[in-house]
């Protein structure tokens, strides 16, 4: 298990990756809570940058959840067949929305039991909407934020649910809303899955990351006579 960051530099490790970036916003391109909430369903093994090409016309076509369920999974598929998964996301987009529409008058509802009954919604999907769109300071762990918790030291974890307990109970609650975005676009950018960018990283210094990556060669000043 990786060595745990001290709980006095959190805030400082945080502060540094934040810099320049205090009020982060999801990468997801969306007008309203349901298209949000699609795009999370949709992003699930696939990129914000895949889902952004494929929202544009799926939103323009059914912009709502009544329209949504009224395209069903039949319409929705040919809009996002360039995703992984499009069969099960098409079928389970149709489905959460038609029980948007029977349950809670075509709203995204704000509680977390009513998301996690939706059909392609699981406790990651609903910590994103509950955090972008209800303002909770909820953490959504996914394979960037894992990999930080353990690799960083912040909140080393075997599970997702083990590290989203971890950076809940141990981020300053003033901090934890916009941690989520600031902990997924560091780890999206620079503390990478192979070969992590320890360089240039603003946080190195309170990082408990015992293989830190060096400057690359090509990357040195050259050498002065």
């Amino acid at each position: 298990m990786p060595k745990l960051m001290k709980r006095a530099d959190i805030p400082a490790f945080l502060t540094a990756i934040a810099a320049g970036n205090p009020d982060p916003k999801t990468e997801l391109h969306y007008a309203t809570p349901f298209q949000l909430l699609v795009a999370v369903v949709m992003s699930a093994q696939t990129t914000d940058v895949a889902v952004n090409k494929v929202t544009p016309a799926l939103f323009k076509a059914a912009p709502d959840a009544a329209a949504m369920a009224k395209l069903g999974e039949a319409g929705i598929g040919p809009f996002i067949k360039s995703i992984g998964l499009w069969n099960a996301k098409a079928k389970n987009v149709a489905a959460l929305s038609l029980l948007l529409v029977e349950r809670h008058g075509g709203e995204v509802p704000g509680e977390r039991e009513a998301l996690e009954a939706l059909p392609g919604v699981g406790r990651k999907t609903a910590n994103v909407v509950l955090n972008e769109i209800f303002g909770q300071a909820t953490m959504a762990v996914d394979t960037h934020i894992f990999r930080l918790g353990n690799r960083t030291g912040l909140a080393p974890g075997s599970t997702t649910r083990a590290v989203e307990d971890g950076l809940v109970k141990r981020i300053p609650k003033d901090m934890l809303k916009p941690a989520h975005l600031w902990l997924i676009l560091h780890g999206r950018y620079l503390c990478k899955a192979r070969t992590p960018e320890c360089w240039r990283c603003p946080g190195a210094a309170w990082c408990t990351y015992n293989e830190k990556t060096p400057v690359p060669a090509t990357k040195k000043p050259p050498k002065t006579i």
